[in-house]
């Protein structure tokens, strides 16, 4: 049985400083027309029953999207794993899912196969693998976590990657749609995707589904790509 979007909050983080981008916040910056923030919820509101944003700057902007913002609790700008604990707070639903704001185009069914193979193994989380490293800020927890995390944070834990799979996650295969994954972090991203995005292949409308130019070759361990969005 599927995890039903009423059980469900999506996080969508965009909390980062755009160090990568002169500072900008890569939330808002446009791709084809459209702030990044807009492209990542169009995928991510259909599969849960709200959405919180996780933002440390422009929370008007952020909230004209028509969800609520939430800030880090923690200051000095702590990283991806400060804004899911700051969302955790203020959620009510048993399970969060996560997605960063740097990806415009993330699965349409992130939701049902990160709870899948959870389900096959009654993890408490479950985080997406692209074929060649592990993507941990598309992640599906058990808000009962938030305890554990709020210890990590405490001690100095910053790393999403460690933290997950410290807390006995199970990785989903995406391998099938890696390019789901290219994340923006500076201009030139900026550009390549945005052609994708404006004049797709014709045998690939979808950005998630196009194949990576590098075959992928699974890589062990923890390799976050996403410096916080």
């Amino acid at each position: 049985m599927s995890l039903p979007p009423h059980a469900l909050t999506g996080v969508l983080l965009a909390g980062g400083r755009g160090l990568r981008m002169d500072g900008r916040d890569k939330g808002l910056v446009a791709v084809a027309g459209r702030p990044m923030a807009a492209w990542v919820l169009e995928r991510l509101s259909p599969q849960v029953e709200r959405v919180l944003i996780s933002a440390n700057r422009n929370g008007p902007a952020y909230a004209a999207f028509g969800h609520p913002v939430v800030g880090d609790a923690i200051t000095g700008h702590a990283g991806p794993l400060a804004g899911l604990s700051a969302a955790l707070a203020h959620t009510d639903t048993p399970w969060v899912i996560t997605c960063p704001c740097d990806c415009p185009r993330p699965p349409q069914d992130l939701v049902a196969r990160l709870e899948a193979a959870r389900r096959r193994t009654g993890a408490p989380a479950a985080v997406a693998h692209d074929g060649t490293r592990l993507q941990p800020l598309f992640a599906l927890l058990a808000s009962a976590l938030h305890p554990d995390l709020q210890e990590h944070l405490r001690r100095g834990g910053r790393r999403a990657g460690d933290w997950f799979l410290a807390q006995g996650a199970v990785v989903a295969d995406f391998s099938d749609h890696p390019r789901a994954f290219d994340n923006i972090n500076t201009e030139a991203d900026r550009r390549r995707l945005e052609a994708v995005l404006r004049d797709p292949p014709a045998s690939a409308t979808d950005l998630s589904q196009m194949p990576r130019e590098d075959p992928p070759a699974i890589r062990q361990g923890p390799s976050p790509t996403h410096p916080r969005a």
